[in-house]
């Protein structure tokens, strides 16, 4: 069923004629709370936006479903769909910054089992992103990455959230390895700290600033031969701080599928 939803939200994405190209990193799942398993699937598109190819632009649709914490389907309930839209521009040889748009829709579960569905949460999000990447050697590159988020959040009619907004602070150091030049192919290794401070509606108060969680991820990411598709498959850990329901974290399997086009000149 999964598959089917997302090959009828594809034709979506090409009617939104938004511009893209050839950042190659994998788009990393979002966190989906509290269970045992996973899952987070991509259609996007990149594209170049300037001939030297320092400018381009990644827009996607995201599909995540998750378990509940007592049972291991990551298929069993859907959790979230994202559409986001980020802009990268690489200004100096190792440097690059970016800045995106989310909007996001996640299913809220009760806390107790069976964890039913009990509504719906809506957030706008705006970041941006400064990266650093050091060459270690032919096939080895090591990236780091700041990232600094604002969020806001509704409930499906565009009330207050029990949450009001959030700033969350996101470092992430990431290590690629060269497999082959032959269909780009690469594997990366990624942990990612994620601190928060929070505004809540219900109590009216804010939170303090402090460690929310850790992401660690690894990836293998190739080209479509003959087509300008690109795939990463991937697996995701989510610890969550004070979530120990279950064993070493939240555990992930990720896809996407990024069509690359090239630039056009108007």
């Amino acid at each position: 069923m999964l598959k089917f939803r997302f090959i009828n939200l594809f034709p979506i994405i090409l009617l939104l004629g938004i511009h893209i190209n050839t950042v190659y990193g994998q788009v990393s799942p979002p966190g989906l709370g509290k269970a045992k398993t996973a899952s987070w699937s991509v259609l996007g598109l990149r594209r170049k936006l300037d001939s030297a190819g320092t400018k381009e632009a990644l827009t996607y649709i995201g599909l995540g479903t998750k378990s509940t914490p007592d049972d291991s389907n990551p298929f069993h309930k859907q959790a979230i769909w994202v559409l986001n839209h980020e802009v990268y521009h690489k200004f100096a040889p190792n440097q690059q910054y970016s800045y995106a748009l989310s909007y996001r829709r996640q299913n809220v579960s009760d806390e107790k089992a069976p964890y039913h569905n009990v509504g719906v949460e809506q957030e706008f999000r705006l970041y941006g992103r400064y990266a650093y990447t050091f060459k270690l050697a032919e096939r080895w590159k090591w990236k780091n990455t700041l990232r600094q988020e604002f969020r806001k959040f509704f409930t499906a009619d565009f009330h207050k959230a029990e949450e009001n907004f959030q700033f969350r602070t996101r470092l992430k150091s990431q290590v690629n390895f060269k497999i082959s030049d032959k269909n780009k192919q690469e594997l990366a290794l990624s942990a990612e700290g994620l601190f928060a401070i929070s505004k809540l509606n219900e109590p009216d108060a804010l939170s303090s600033f402090g460690y929310k969680e850790t992401r660690l991820g690894f990836y293998y990411m190739t080209d479509i031969p003959k087509t300008a598709l690109r795939l990463d498959v991937g697996y995701m850990n989510d610890l969550i701080k004070g979530y120990d329901q279950v064993d070493f974290g939240v555990h992930y399997l990720a896809v996407d599928l990024i069509w690359n086009l090239p630039y056009h000149k108007h």
